[in-house]
């Protein structure tokens, strides 16, 4: 234990600590408590983003692996958390960059209810986007391993529909974009279609990587604009939740960013350490936490859902998958000792 922290988690948490120090002693002990409740939030909701991270990395080269783990993470704290926030409400309200940017930092409380005024978008963009991760996952003929078995093997067997998951996406979004209580339907509508095709685009470029060496660079950018956009779903709802605690952007961006570090970590320790490949059901306990996850925003447009509540969704699946893993790891090694008994 005390080599994984060392090897994965010290400077994170070095960087933390003089963090969080900083901010309590400039900022008091309620700031300190807020960042250290983002930084919980962000860890606990993005364990799934891990694991499916750590699977796609597995298929990067060690070069585009080592921009995603240090590139990756600016775009992560500033783009995704920051920068991404400001042009979506300069696009809904028609101002320039410039102007939400100077709002921001002289009137949270004001940039707190813009973004609140486009969550419905934020919401069913992410939400889509998420759902095709899920929904693509499951409906796969060429899966030979599954955890849930009788809800995996039909869907499964239901990946012959071509198509499948792109129809049910658009079925859903119509449903929820309907009832939602926001009034700008057709914006909510229009951002969803946005989130469906953006993960069709860039699924297309992820997949572009084939064996031939001149591909490798193509597949690698692709695999990692991949990453970031799927990181960018996972984070935006985070963003909005976070205002629901405090205006103050300095300890937003410190409560997100040290949980988005820790999360790279993680994602780090699951490729180097081959824990997916150990832990066999993990990746399916990932794709239901990302299924309940994109639900849980879609029903974010009709009625608010907790940030903890969503949290906890995705953790109990993780958790639950771990079980299953070990369980089935300590069933083969009792066969495999029973087999080399019934030998002798």
């Amino acid at each position: 234990m005390l080599n994984i922290i060392r090897n994965y988690f010290l400077w994170p948490t070095i960087i933390s600590v003089v963090v969080v120090a900083l901010i309590g002693y400039h900022l008091g002990l309620s700031s300190l408590f807020i960042v250290l409740t983002l930084v919980v939030l962000e860890v606990t909701l993005s364990f799934d983003n891990a694991i499916v991270n750590a699977r796609v990395l597995e298929r990067m080269t060690p070069k585009w692996r080592h921009r995603f783990l240090t590139w990756g993470i600016l775009l992560a704290v500033f783009g995704t958390r920051f920068v991404l926030p400001i042009l979506i409400i300069s696009i809904a309200t028609w101002a320039s960059p410039a102007v939400i940017t100077k709002l921001a930092i002289s009137d949270p409380a004001g940039y707190g209810e813009l973004l609140h005024g486009v969550h419905g978008q934020i919401t069913a963009f992410g939400a889509l986007f998420l759902l095709m991760v899920a929904l693509r996952y499951f409906f796969d003929q060429s899966k030979q391993l599954y955890w849930f078995k009788p809800a995996e093997r039909v869907m499964a067997k239901w990946g012959n529909v071509e198509s499948i998951s792109i129809g049910i996406s658009l079925v859903l979004l119509l449903i929820f974009s309907f009832i939602s209580h926001d009034a700008s339907r057709e914006s909510i509508l229009t951002a969803g279609l946005v989130g469906i095709i953006l993960f069709l685009v860039v699924e297309a470029l992820a997949r572009s990587l084939d064996k031939k060496p001149e591909a490798l660079a193509v597949g690698g950018a692709s695999l990692f604009i991949y990453l970031e956009t799927l990181d960018t779903a996972f984070s935006l709802d985070g963003v909005i939740g976070a205002f629901a605690l405090t205006n103050n952007l300095v300890i937003i961006a410190a409560g997100l960013g040290i949980g988005a570090l820790f999360v790279r970590e993680f994602t780090l320790y699951l490729v180097k350490q081959k824990t997916l490949a150990e832990l066999i059901y993990l990746e399916h306990g990932a794709h239901w936490a990302i299924l309940g996850l994109s639900l849980a925003m879609l029903a974010n447009l009709v009625t608010e859902v907790p940030e903890y509540v969503i949290g906890l969704i995705g953790l109990c699946f993780i958790v639950l998958a771990y079980i299953s893993s070990k369980k089935e790891n300590g069933r083969k090694e009792k066969s495999e000792k029973v087999e080399e008994g019934a030998v002798m």
